[in-house]
Formats: C-alpha cells, sequence, structure tokens
C-alpha cells in the first residue's frame, strides 16, 4: 500500500519505520520544513528519535498542500492539530488510521469525531495501545488495538501494521479506544506526581485503580464498552504510561511533583505531553455527563496551578470512602 503519515514526532516516525519495515511505500510529513529537509538528508529523525536509520524508500516531506493520494493516511499529530492536518488531505474518500492519543482542546472530542466532521466521507479508524515510540521501533513485542465500526476495515488495518513484533487485535469499539488512550495520559500525570513526592507503590497502585473506575465510568457514560477500559487500549497503555520514563506525561508528572513548574517541564521536554491539554477536556467531560471524578479533578488542578501536589493528595484522601462496587454505581447512576 501507499501510506501517508502525517506527524514526525516520535510516534509518527517510529510508525513509519514499522509500516516500511512491513513492505509498504510510506512518506513521513512533518511540520517544520527545515527539520524535514534535514531528515531528508540526513535519513535520521534526530531530533525526536534518534539512532534509527529511516531507509532510501521512505520519503520525507513538510505537511502542506499538494500531499498527492494515499491508499491510506495514518494520523500521528497532537490532538490539536488533527483538525488542520485532516483539511489537508485532498482523497475524495480518504482512509484514515487516527494514532493521537488526547481529546481536541476546547471542543473535548474525541479524534475520531474531529475527523469525521472535517471530511464526512472518510473511513475512519483508530490504533492504540501500549505503544511507546521507542521500544516500537527496537522491535520490542508490542500489542495494539485496530479499532472501526466497520470489521472489514478493522480486519485491513491489522494486516497493514501486523509484524512479528507487534501483534494488533482488532475491534468496533472507536469511543472507548480514543477515550481509553486520551484520558490515560491524564493518570501517567497523577503517577508521576505520586512518585515525585516520593510515595510509594502502595499510593500509585491504589491511585491507577481509582483512576481506572473514573475513566472507565466516563467511557460509559460516553457510550463506550466497559470492557474496553480493561484491555490493551486502557489498562494495558496505563500500566505502561504511568511506570516508564519513556512516558512524557509521566516525566511531567514527576516533575511536577518535585516542584518544578510546568513552562520548564514542558519546554525540557520538547514534545507535546497530550495529558496537559487532556486534563482540562476530561473535566468538562466529566462534569457534562456527571461523573464525579476526583482524580482527574485534582490532575487538573495541579497542573493548572491551582492546587499544590500536598494538597491535591489531603483532598483525595479526605473523601468520605464508598463501598467498592463497580458496575453496581454505573448501572444505579451514582459514581463514585
Amino acid at each position: 500500500m501507499t501510506i501517508t503519515v502525517l506527524g514526525a514526532g516520535s510516534w509518527g516516525t517510529a510508525l513509519t519505520l514499522l509500516l516500511a519495515r512491513n513492505g509498504h511505500t510510506v512518506t513521513l510529513a512533518g511540520r517544520d520544513a527545515d527539520e524535514m529537509e534535514a531528515m531528508q538528508l540526513r535519513r535520521e529523525n534526530l531530533r525526536y528519535l534518534p539512532g534509527f536509520a529511516l531507509p532510501n524508500d521512505i520519503s520525507v516531506t513538510t505537511l502542506g498542500a499538494g500531499l498527492g493520494s494515499a491508499d491510506l493516511w495514518v494520523v500521528a499529530v497532537p490532538s490539536g492539530a488533527i483538525r488542520e492536518v485532516v483539511h489537508l488531505i485532498e482523497d475524495a474518500q480518504p482512509s484514515l488510521v487516527l494514532c493521537s492519543k488526547g481529546l481536541e482542546p476546547v471542543s473535548g472530542l474525541i479524534p475520531s469525531v474531529v475527523a469525521t466532521e472535517v471530511r464526512p466521507s472518510a473511513t475512519v479508524a483508530a490504533l492504540s495501545g501500549p505503544n511507546l515510540a521507542m521500544e516500537l521501533v527496537r522491535g520490542v513485542p508490542t500489542l495494539a488495538v485496530a479499532a472501526c465500526a466497520d470489521p472489514d476495515v478493522a480486519e485491513q488495518i491489522r494486516s497493514v501494521f501486523l509484524s512479528p513484533n507487534y501483534r494488533v487485535y482488532v475491534g468496533d469499539d472507536v469511543t472507548g479506544v480514543e477515550l481509553a488512550g486520551a484520558l490515560k495520559n491524564v493518570l501517567a500525570i497523577a503517577a508521576g506526581l505520586s512518585d515525585g513526592l516520593g510515595y510509594g507503590d502502595n499510593t500509585k497502585g491504589a491511585l491507577l485503580a481509582r483512576g481506572l473506575h473514573e475513566m472507565t465510568l466516563l467511557g460509559m457514560a460516553m457510550g463506550a464498552d466497559a470492557h474496553t477500559f480493561f484491555g490493551i487500549a486502557g489498562v494495558g497503555d496505563l500500566i505502561a504510561t504511568a511506570n516508564s520514563r519513556l512516558s512524557r506525561n509521566y516525566r511531567v508528572g514527576e516533575a511536577l511533583g518535585k516542584g518544578r513548574l510546568l513552562r520548564d517541564i514542558l519546554a525540557e521536554i520538547g514534545q507535546v505531553a497530550e495529558g496537559v491539554t487532556t486534563s482540562e477536556s476530561a473535566v468538562m467531560l466529566a462534569r457534562k455527563h456527571g461523573v464525579e471524578a476526583p482524580i482527574f479533578e485534582a490532575t487538573h488542578g495541579v497542573i493548572r496551578g491551582h492546587l499544590r501536589p500536598m494538597d491535591a493528595v489531603s483532598r483525595l484522601m479526605e473523601r468520605i470512602p464508598r463501598r467498592e462496587g463497580f458496575f453496581d454505581e454505573a448501572e444505579a447512576g451514582h459514581p463514585a
């Protein structure tokens, strides 16, 4: 297949290498013209994924008009740029695989809804899972879920990405897969905060369990399948992202827990940490759908500087405990 990957960060570059290794004809398109020119000449993404050579049969170009046609478009830009880059696709009925893990700022829309608003004629699928870019490109055994309302399309996406080290499952819960991929980034920041404050595994284990609880209830309120959040795209991605120093979101939280300023942290990381903007959207959606989400609220408060990390911990620990009965609570309409 001819495939164009939109987004030349670490994730887009890793997917480009995977697809090229699978025998596809791949073009990698990035925003910064100077960086793309350097990548074309040096055959390496020195800024975002150094140490991995781009084969000569991978084309490198700049995002903009004149991207041409492709059998498949892989969208791997930050969630806030999806609307803009999908506008650049000129194919009449494009096939899109959305690999961004965030919610559109302000609107809080999941990537598939944004893409469909821009291109109603598009066929849209989502790809997500515990997919840290550096491990993927190294060939570390990795799993993902390809989700699409059309099962034949989901199977096609599976066949495109499937490799000896990249096992792809299929599903139809696009909403759940995209929400899980976005919301776990906020919980990864919370996990980093816990570690940055010097707490132990007891604290982080409980934090992630209750965070998963909130994430699942919000997903169900938005029409997602609860089982998705207990699978690869949900708890699988959450475990990886909330425990790895390869995760930008985890590193943001850890540094916040140590008292550093958000602007300095993001400048040092040099890439988008989706959980920062998604935290605001998550809180907005929880309030809109009547889902009580104290961990998301507290994490967002710390990110925005409204709460000190220790005050956020106190707020969570002082809450009145309730009976833990996940599905009973969901069915009764009393979120915990």
